[in-house]
């Protein structure tokens, strides 16, 4: 449904894009994860026709982006970060507006229209100026432009931006409801956010794509290489500490111990480990020192990479 290749994209000396290749099938909802000034926007603009890339092509429903672009833009939904609301129309005129200019005429423009003010929930908005709304009800105005025509393809530029909880969760439903019959993209800053809605993500830094896949498999990706965590494990234990982490240097080199708290005899460690060849495991290895320590192991738990850490190795930004 959207296929990009070797997309590339130079503002001046400044390379925003080089050499970007994915697909999103249909079905698909694909979180756009990056730094800011990673490329995201840019690779949105292109994909929807707004930009014209230095060099590269790209298809979305069958369509190439730029020997078809009036046909790409009919076949798109797109909520940039900044949409350019008219504030002086009521949310009602806009819409209408919005859907008379993207060819719905009278039943089906209708029938459109109140579609997107359930789904976005702008019923109690419907005769407001755009001017007098809330930021949360101006992001849900500007997703119902998006989705008023019933595009094959959703590009969303940080779609709950200004949303409280609730307003967050409804968009979350809504975005799983749109992925029933339609492709999605989506950019967003909040990592939960991406991995709340997301079946896949892509992360982009410095115009290259870093990270592509389910956030598992993200992890993986990351725990295999030189420069990644291999384990982490999460202990409470009976034992000092000084020696707990003594011992704990002679199982792995380069461990990192990081006591997050002690309650009487008992600490509870939150143990990293970094090596070199991307072998072994923590947890075993933790729970031998224990048994040939005679300590009493209270709790011992492997603990995943947070999509924070994964991020972080990904985007080559220094461990915290």
């Amino acid at each position: 449904m959207i296929k990009a290749e070797r997309l590339t994209m130079h503002y001046g000396p400044v390379v925003a894009l080089a050499d970007v290749s994915f697909e999103v099938q249909p079905g698909e909802v694909v979180g756009l994860l990056g730094p800011n000034g990673a490329g995201k926007s840019t690779c949105m603009k292109i994909l929807t026709t707004f930009l014209h890339p230095t060099s590269g092509r790209g298809e979305v429903a069958g369509h190439d982006i730029l020997a078809e672009p009036l046909a790409v833009r009919g076949k798109i939904g797109y909520l940039p970060e900044g949409v350019p609301l008219y504030l002086d129309m009521e949310v009602r005129d806009y819409l209408m507006f919005v859907g008379r200019a993207r060819g719905l005429t009278r039943g089906r423009l209708k029938k459109r229209l109140d579609w997107a003010l359930d789904a976005c929930g702008l019923r109690p908005m419907l005769r407001r100026p755009i001017r007098q709304l809330s930021k949360g009800y101006r992001q849900r105005t500007a997703l119902a432009q998006a989705l008023i025509h019933d595009p094959e393809v959703v590009i969303l530029d940080e779609p709950t931006s200004g949303l409280d909880p609730h307003q967050i969760l409804e968009i979350r439903r809504l975005v799983r409801e749109l992925a029933e019959t339609k492709t999605v993209i989506l950019s967003t800053h909040i990592l939960q956010e991406a991995a709340a809605i997301s079946t896949r993500l892509l992360i982009i830094n410095r115009g290259r794509i870093v990270g592509n896949g389910t956030v598992d498999e993200l992890r993986r990706k990351v725990a295999k290489s030189k420069r990644g965590i291999v384990a982490r494990a999460s202990v409470t234990i009976a034992g000092k500490r000084q020696e707990f982490e003594t011992k704990l240097h002679g199982v792995t080199p380069k461990g990192e111990v990081t006591f997050e708290k002690q309650v009487g005899r008992f600490a509870h460690f939150t143990v990293t480990a970094k090596t070199a060849d991307g072998k072994g495991s923590l947890v075993k290895e933790i729970g031998k020192l224990a048994q040939a320590a005679g300590w009493e192991l209270a709790e011992l738990a492997d603990r995943p990479l947070t999509l924070e850490e994964v991020f972080l190795a990904l985007t080559e930004t220094e461990w915290q």
